[in-house]
């Protein structure tokens, strides 16, 4: 049982990492609180708070793994490396994939409710 509450430690000691140093993921947070409480005062239905719950864990995931790729390759070398910057580029790419997929299926959800919200009022 020790093993298995030392790995929700670990990841959640990752977890804090990622949110202490990487300031790309603060701004996530930012934007996933901001949706989260446009979803609440809209009054989002539950295959929408799924979507959006799934898009928010995709760019934290992203991220999570864009910094493990970054810290792994720092850790080989600090020197100009060719591949390691193309895996440094291709990981970044990833994160900005999954945010614009995120901002998509948000505006995608939220969209239409904001627009009943503010302009039918």
């Amino acid at each position: 049982m020790r093993k298995f509450f030392n790995s929700f430690r670990f990841a959640f000691a990752g977890l804090a990492y990622l949110l202490r140093t990487q300031r790309n993921a603060r701004i996530h947070l930012l934007a996933a609180l901001l949706v989260i409480g446009a979803g609440f005062f809209l009054r989002i239905s539950y295959s929408d708070w799924a979507w959006l719950i799934v898009a928010i864990v995709q760019v934290y995931t992203a991220e999570a793994f864009n910094t493990a790729i970054e810290l792994l390759a720092d850790r080989i070398t600090t020197e100009n490396d060719e591949k390691i910057r193309r895996a440094k580029d291709l990981a970044a790419a990833a994160v900005l994939l999954t945010a614009f997929g995120a901002v998509a299926i948000g505006l995608f959800i939220l969209g239409p409710h904001l627009y009943a919200t503010l302009c039918h009022h």
